[in-house]
C-alpha cells in the first residue's frame, strides 16, 4: 500500500491527496496496470481516447503529423507524464499523437467512466486535472501569439518551438529539405544554410531527410 501510495502521488493528478481518499480510490477504483517493451504501440493518434493513461517507468516517443503529412515530429518523453488528458473529453475526444515506447514502460490506466463518477468527485483530483488542461493550453496559446521576427534563423527555431509539447529534452523532426522551407516560406538555400549553422553549434544533427535535436532548451 505505502509503495503504491508513493507512486500514485508522484503522478501530476494524484499530488496532494491524502492516505484516507488514496485508500478509497484504490477500493472503489480499478485501475490497469501494462508493461509494454521498447517499440510497442501504447497510444495511436485519431484513436478514441477512453480513459487516462499515465507513465510510471520508462521512455515514450511521441509522434506527431500534420494532415498535410509533410513532416513528423518526435519528442520523447518520461516519467512521470500523463498522454493527453484533454483527449478524454470535448468535440473530438481522439489523441492527436501516437505513443510508442522507446524503452520499456509501465502504465497505468483509468477507465473513461471511473474519471467520472470516481475520480473526479476528489476536489484535489478534479483541480489537478483543470490545472493540467488550462496549462497545455496557456502554454500552447502563448506560443502561437509569439510569432517569429523576419529572418530564417528565428523562423527554423520557431518551427522547432511551436510542435514541442514540452521546451526541454531531445526532439527528432522527419522533414525534406524542400518541405520545410515551403512552409516557412523560405528558399531552400537559406534554410540549408541556417540549419547547417545550427549543426556547426551543436545545438542540432542533421541527417538524411531528420532533424535531431538533441537538448531543445538551448533553442530558447
Amino acid at each position: 500500500m505505502s509503495t503504491m501510495f508513493d507512486t500514485l502521488l508522484k503522478l501530476p493528478l494524484f499530488q496532494g491527496l491524502s492516505q484516507e481518499d488514496f485508500t478509497n480510490i484504490l477500493e472503489r477504483v480499478k485501475l490497469h496496470f501494462i508493461k509494454y517493451k521498447a517499440g510497442e504501440l501504447i497510444a495511436k493518434s485519431n484513436t478514441l481516447c477512453t480513459g487516462l493513461i499515465f507513465l510510471l517507468k520508462g521512455e515514450v516517443d511521441v509522434r506527431t503529423t500534420p494532415e498535410s503529412q509533410l513532416f513528423t515530429y518526435i519528442e520523447t518523453v518520461k516519467t512521470p507524464y500523463l498522454i493527453e488528458p484533454e483527449a478524454l473529453f470535448g468535440m473530438n475526444p481522439h489523441f492527436k499523437a501516437s505513443y510508442i515506447a522507446k524503452t520499456e514502460a509501465n502504465v497505468m490506466m483509468v477507465d473513461k467512466m471511473l474519471v467520472l463518477k470516481e475520480l473526479l468527485r476528489y476536489d484535489v483530483f478534479r483541480l489537478n486535472y483543470v490545472n493540467s488542461v488550462s496549462n497545455r493550453a496557456q502554454s500552447i496559446y502563448n506560443r502561437l501569439w509569439k510569432m517569429p521576427a523576419s529572418g530564417t534563423t528565428r523562423k527554423v527555431i520557431y518551427f522547432f518551438l511551436i510542435y514541442a509539447e514540452k521546451l526541454e529534452g531531445e526532439k527528432t523532426i522527419i522533414i525534406k529539405m524542400k518541405d520545410l522551407a515551403e512552409i516557412l516560406d523560405d528558399t531552400r538555400l537559406n534554410v540549408s544554410r541556417v540549419l547547417n549553422d545550427l549543426q556547426s553549434q551543436g545545438l542540432i544533427e542533421l541527417r538524411r531527410k531528420v532533424i535531431y535535436i538533441p537538448e531543445i532548451s538551448k533553442l530558447l
